[in-house]
């Protein structure tokens, strides 16, 4: 459903077939739910959680109307106008609605840049793409305001995994995670908060679908399948490939003439290791598990 559509509030009366046109606008259509969401939840003085899924920067690049040609590289430029437009104006309704002060507002992306010209962005000095194991397909930027909080101006490089966001933002609400399962993410609140330096995480798994790709422990990538991009093969290695980030960030270097670092490995298969064993004390959350699942557990050995 997109802006033009009549509604009543809820979910679309009708399934609306997703066109070019209609890409142009959809957002505008969540926006306004977000916004009308917002609203209702300040007026009620009840505490809110909006999750706003931008469409871009996906493929097809398409521009609303007034964002076309407003930027000097294309349709790719106009379109991240526009979603730094969107994304400002849903900023913008929390000091409209008083609130801004007492919000928390994170923007991050979700993946790397796409694999094609016409949606391609950039991982920086990083390379790889969306639908890859490589650094510039699996790290995003994440900004995060918290007025009063969370000091200004801050940068970081530490490791912070999409997980630890849930049992991050569930301690900044004075909440705890549950308590029935496993949780994968670590509360980052004290590094946040700048309470310390350093992130509470050391290391993370990188999958590719159901692939074990890569292992990262701090600033090392130890690899075992690579795909640099997304129309890349798959390539299983016949040895584990070691890079260190910070020297070799676009991961080209398949062996480091100086330093010989076998010793990594270590942490390498004790991080595989401790997930393996996880999985033998509770079963994995199956894919499009519903919200209520609750995984069983399986009897010591």
């Amino acid at each position: 459903m997109h802006e033009g559509v009549k509604g009543n509030g809820a979910w679309p009366l009708k399934d609306e077939q997703l066109t070019m046109e209609t890409k142009k606008t959809c957002d505008l259509e969540y926006q306004k739910r977000a916004l009308k969401f917002m609203e209702k939840s300040v007026a009620a003085d009840k505490p809110f959680y909006c999750y706003f899924n931008h469409s871009l920067m996906h493929f097809p690049m398409s521009p609303r109307d007034e964002f076309v040609g407003k930027s000097d590289n294309g349709e790719w430029g106009d379109c991240l106008l526009m979603l730094d437009h969107d994304f400002g104006v849903l900023v913008d309704k929390l000091d409209e609605l008083g609130v801004a002060d007492n919000t928390i507002v994170v923007m991050c992306g979700d993946n790397g840049a796409e694999d094609h010209l016409a949606g391609r962005g950039t991982g920086g000095f990083f390379d790889g793409s969306y639908f890859s194991s490589a650094e510039g397909g699996i790290r995003t930027p994440l900004l995060i305001r918290w007025p009063d909080h969370i000091k200004p101006g801050t940068e970081s490089n530490e490791m912070i995994h999409v997980t630890d966001m849930f049992t991050t933002l569930l301690s900044f609400a004075g909440c705890k995670p549950p308590a029935d399962r496993l949780i994968d993410g670590v509360d980052q609140s004290p590094f946040f908060l700048g309470k310390q330096e350093t992130s509470n995480r050391e290391s993370c798994i990188v999958w590719l679908k159901d692939e074990l790709h890569a292992v990262k422990w701090k600033d090392f990538k130890i690899n075992f399948k690579r795909q640099q991009h997304f129309h890349d093969p798959e390539l299983p290695l016949g040895f584990a490939r070691i890079t260190h980030l910070k020297e070799d960030p676009k991961e080209r270097e398949a062996v480091n003439q100086r330093y010989v670092r076998w010793w990594v490995m270590q942490h390498a298969q004790r991080i595989i290791r401790d997930f393996e064993n996880s999985t033998k004390k509770e079963e994995l959350i199956p894919p499009g598990a519903p919200l209520d699942f609750v995984p069983k557990k399986f009897a010591s050995a």
